[in-house]
């Protein structure tokens, strides 16, 4: 295994540790819960969710992946509990029924939608009444931080400056997706129906930690996700999350 993969690993680790402690509540205990993963892909989540005992659909726009989810939730014994769809954010509503869900996942969607605010009345409507949505996001003071960090200073610059909801980033002209601000989602959750429960800064120090430093400590991966989940919810240190994770009810 390359070190390059390994600090790729380390990284999602920091990520799922965190998102996964906020999940927690929301899964765990009496009860079975109808789950709506959005763009879950493979299955990553979607699997372990359905071994707690919970129905889930997944709805993916690549075949491929969906194949693939078949294979994870076979392999592991839950394909039962696991569906998929071919669809997407924009035409969630033509694969899932409204209020046909109990917990909304939707990790690393809002990027690229067309109309992060289309999309999340979408997911409010799919929900059932106090439902749950996980949202997953791309944060953006930290890819200011990152470009600067890379060189790429007019570039940082330009992410910095735009008062765009969502302000997209681009290297090289190649488009990155759009990144939030935790101000810009407290406008935007609210005004699609939903009240925020938690806010945590996700892979605060794992994406600035040179991965030769993990290699060469003892234990220094897990000191490292201990570290990330310590931080989570200290909001001086949002801003220096690559990522925001929130649970909001609708």
């Amino acid at each position: 295994m390359s070190s390059d993969r390994s600090a790729s690993e380390r990284r999602g680790a920091a990520r799922t540790a965190v998102v996964w402690g906020a999940l927690h509540p929301v899964l765990d205990g009496d009860g079975h819960k109808d789950v709506l993963d959005i763009g879950g892909g493979t299955g990553g989540f979607a699997v372990r969710v359905a071994e707690l005992g919970h129905r889930v659909v997944v709805v993916d726009p690549s075949p491929d992946a969906l194949a693939a989810l078949g294979r994870r939730a076979q392999e592991r014994g839950v394909p039962d509990r696991v569906t998929g769809h071919q669809g997407d954010a924009s035409s969630l509503l033509d694969v899932v029924a409204p209020g046909s869900a109990d917990v909304v996942l939707c990790h690393g969607v809002l990027e690229y939608v067309d109309d992060p605010a289309a999309a999340l009345a979408s997911i409010a409507e799919v929900l059932r009444p106090g439902g749950t949505l996980s949202l997953l996001v791309s944060q953006r003071h930290a890819a200011v931080i990152a470009r600067a960090m890379a060189g790429h200073f007019q570039q940082a610059r330009a992410l910095l400056d735009d008062d765009t909801i969502g302000a997209a980033t681009s290297i090289g002209g190649r488009g990155t997706g759009r990144r939030f601000t935790r101000d810009e989602l407290l406008t935007l959750l609210p005004a699609a129906g939903f009240t925020l429960s938690t806010i945590h800064g996700v892979r605060v120090f794992a994406d600035l930690v040179p991965g030769s430093l993990l290699d060469l400590e003892p234990g220094a991966a897990a000191a490292l996700v201990d570290l990330e989940q310590a931080v989570a919810e200290r909001p001086e240190f949002l801003p220096l999350a690559t990522q925001l994770h929130v649970v909001a009810r609708r």
